[in-house]
């Protein structure tokens, strides 16, 4: 009890609060080493985690901005397609519109001379239906005119070669105004 009381003793005469020096230095020489392989093994680890999460940050902002770049760049030259597109499309109207206005005039050219074609066509049928009318006409009146004379004379003035001569003598007197046609029928 006496050993017991003395080693009492001996540690109520010291601080609560301090630990014994044995392990104190045994505290410092772990913490040393844990120090140390903190500082060799863990922290290098963790920095170049660090650093490639950095850089792994940086390079997706870098890249983050290229892509916004080409985005940029992308979209620029779409609008300069676009604007190139609607000129093309501009113009091609333009061009569509003046073919379309050459057409237009080419067209009533054609128009207008098929126009006057048919009716040239029309003048010369005309014409020709004139002459076989003032023939045809020519031919009744010398023969309205022959009956007349024939039965006036009293004589017959069939006669193919004769009549045709007296017709077209009295037709050419007729048309050179030397026999008015209100004095043929005054003296008959």
């Amino acid at each position: 009890m006496v050993v017991a009381a003395t080693a009492e003793d001996k540690t109520g005469d010291r601080l609560p609060i301090l630990p014994l020096w044995g392990e104190l230095i045994f505290g410092i020489i772990a913490f040393a080493i844990l120090y140390w392989v903190v500082a060799t093994k863990v922290v290098p680890n963790l920095e170049k985690a660090y650093a490639e999460r950095t850089a792994a940050i940086e390079g997706g902002m870098q890249q983050a901005e290229e892509a916004q770049q080409q985005a940029q760049a992308a979209l620029e030259q779409y609008q300069a397609q676009l604007t190139e597109a609607r000129a093309e499309a501009a113009r091609i109207r333009e061009e569509a519109r003046e073919q379309g206005a050459a057409i237009v005039v080419e067209m009533r050219g054609h128009a207008q001379a098929e126009s006057a074609r048919i009716t040239e066509a029309a003048h010369k049928q005309i014409e020709a239906e004139r002459q076989q009318a003032v023939v045809s006409l020519r031919a009744e009146v010398g023969r309205l005119s022959t009956d007349l004379a024939s039965r006036i004379v009293g004589e017959s003035l069939h006669e193919e070669t004769r009549q045709k001569g007296i017709v077209d003598r009295f037709l050419a007197e007729l048309e050179a105004g030397d026999i008015q046609p209100e004095k043929v029928g005054e003296d008959a």
